[in-house]
């Protein structure tokens, strides 16, 4: 995982505070590919992330998916995981993150982390406490993000990325 240059001790100090886990879906949780069956239907491929995604709920932190398409396979995916907060067809990232928090009464820049890999991500990377990009984001995400994943977008990116938070989590659980 590379971390940004003399940032270790500050990232870990906030890593503490987080109180919401916010993930882009195409190019994050999943490769970013498309796939289509014989009869046309849509397919998107999830691995390796739910765990991690249980975890954050057994750790009393909100895990929120968001993504700009609209998509009853992300609605699908987000309810066999229990995660109430899921998001399609969103427009204006930023804003929709914004709402959330709000709702919430949590602060980006202090209790939100944020994962994503292309240009409609960065707004919002710019504004969380902490971001995180997939190895394999496009060069100008990985520029913002505070940190980037040693693991590809499909193959355990934010697995990655909720352990790194959970390891310096205050009182955080391995368990479920």
């Amino acid at each position: 995982m590379r971390r940004a240059k003399g940032e270790q001790g500050w990232l870990s100090a906030r890593a503490k505070k987080i109180k919401m886990f916010v993930m882009d879906v195409d190019g994050t949780l999943t490769d970013g590919c498309t796939y289509y069956s014989e009869r046309g239907e849509k397919l998107k491929r999830f691995m390796k992330d739910g765990v991690g995604i249980s975890l954050l709920k057994h750790n009393d932190i909100i895990p929120v998916i968001l993504t700009g398409e609209n998509s009853r396979i992300v609605l699908s995916r987000a309810k066999k995981l229990d995660v109430k907060e899921v998001h399609v067809n969103v427009k204006d990232k930023l804003k929709k993150v914004s709402d959330i928090t709000f709702n919430y009464k949590v602060w980006l820049d202090v209790n939100v982390v944020y994962i994503g890999d292309d240009l409609s991500d960065i707004e919002v990377m710019k504004k969380v406490v902490l971001s995180f990009a997939p190895a394999d984001a496009v060069e100008e995400v990985k520029k913002v993000a505070k940190v980037v994943t040693t693991r590809k977008a499909g193959e355990g990116a934010v697995r990655e990325a909720i352990d790194y938070v959970l390891k310096r989590h205050a009182n955080a659980s391995t368990e479920i």
